[in-house]
């Protein structure tokens, strides 16, 4: 969660010489190369190693490829048009830890306890006080904002889901290489069509800003890398509902990184918002017994 916090300033960084779309190849192009040199090196690793897919687990990474990045990322962005406010697309898109429980007890009946519920709602009003308190607009601009927010958070959960149901055999290098290989294969037909001609015009000037180069390295290598191998460990390891929990602190992450690289001010109110998260993720693991 760190990682991918570190992401949402790396990423502003990055669009600053490159389009979303061209963003977004770049990033899990160099990924899938990067995984595809571990996979080589690391091949006895338990986590590291990378393995032929079976033809008939085929599907299921296809269908993770599909939820995330590619619909994904494709929601989210339309979702952050669609409100008036960012603050108010970031308090949308929070809900994924109230969502995740949800999915996977009807999807994979996975059991939730009153101690994971209590410390998701703790949670979550930990995560609206750090977001909202202190913001003025709060109109929500298109309606179709909310079912875009639904929409992206949807795609998330179920991208957990598929986690939990590909095979154990398979370490999380694997799992993500796949996923995001396949991703790649519906990016590129849409990039092709809409941006291509914009990098290929673009590339001399696109060497000269160090900064978006190296933010896009600390997309491929940490937020789409790291990131992705460690939380498909954690969701194989805790299940979906306990592992989502952790996108709450996120915005805690985010908050410190700002104060601490940018010199933005943290206020009283963001820091009881940061220890209700606590609370409440502490809670959201506790299986009750002492």
């Amino acid at each position: 969660m760190l990682f991918w916090a570190g992401a949402g300033i790396a990423v502003k960084e990055a669009l600053v010489v490159f389009t979303p779309l061209t963003l977004i190849i770049l990033r899990f192009t160099l990924a899938v190369i990067l995984m595809l040199i571990l996979g080589v090196i690391f091949r006895n690793n338990d986590i590291l190693q990378l393995q032929k897919v079976d033809k008939q687990d085929i599907p299921l990474f296809m269908l993770g490829g599909l939820f995330q990045p590619f619909l994904y990322f494709i929601f989210e962005t339309y979702t952050y048009q669609s409100f008036a406010s960012p603050t108010i697309a970031e308090a949308m898109l929070s809900t994924q830890p109230i969502m995740a429980p949800i999915f996977a007890w009807l999807i994979l009946r996975e059991k939730v306890t009153r101690n994971n519920i209590f410390g998701i709602i703790v949670s979550t009003i930990g995560v609206l006080v750090l977001i909202l308190v202190g913001v003025g607009d709060f109109a929500l601009g298109n309606p179709w904002g909310i079912l875009l927010a639904f929409l992206t958070v949807s795609m998330s959960v179920s991208y957990s889901i598929i986690l939990r149901r590909v095979p154990s055999r398979y370490s999380p290098l694997s799992i993500v290489f796949y996923v995001q290989l396949f991703s790649l294969c519906l990016f590129y037909p849409l990039w092709g069509i809409l941006e291509a001609n914009q990098l290929i015009h673009h590339t001399t000037s696109i060497l000269h800003h160090t900064t978006s180069l190296l933010a896009v390295l600390y997309l491929a290598i940490f937020a789409s890398v790291t990131a992705f191998i460690l939380f498909c460990y954690t969701v194989r390891k805790i299940g979906v509902t306990r592992a989502n929990v952790f996108n709450n602190v996120r915005p805690i992450f985010t908050a410190i990184l700002m104060w601490l690289l940018f010199d933005e001010i943290l206020p009283i109110s963001k820091w009881i918002g940061i220890i209700l998260i606590i609370i409440g993720l502490y809670f959201s693991q506790n299986n009750g017994k002492k």
